[in-house]
């Protein structure tokens, strides 16, 4: 959890970068929502007014960059799946 004074811009650019090391991992919308010290439904709705888009969406968003780009790099789907999170 964030501590100190942390306003919503900065509650949310956490979460990105989490995001972004972490999207592996798959973390899901309680686990994120934990991060912040929000409700589920407050940190959904405060990310969506801040990102443009839901946390999961978000997400699928770079697991897909990530897959593509092992795809691209000539993994096997199987292999691209399991590296990104997906069963």
């Amino acid at each position: 959890m964030f501590t100190g004074n942390v306003n919503d811009y900065e509650r949310i650019a956490r979460v990105i970068e989490h995001l972004g090391a972490r999207f592996r991992e798959q973390p899901d919308l309680d686990t994120l929502a934990r991060l912040t010290g929000l409700s589920v439904f407050q940190f959904h709705r405060l990310f969506r007014r801040w990102a443009g888009t839901t946390p999961k969406s978000f997400l699928q968003h770079l697991t897909a960059l990530h897959a593509g780009a092992l795809l691209r790099r000539g993994h096997t789907v199987l292999d691209a799946s399991l590296d990104v999170g997906l069963s």
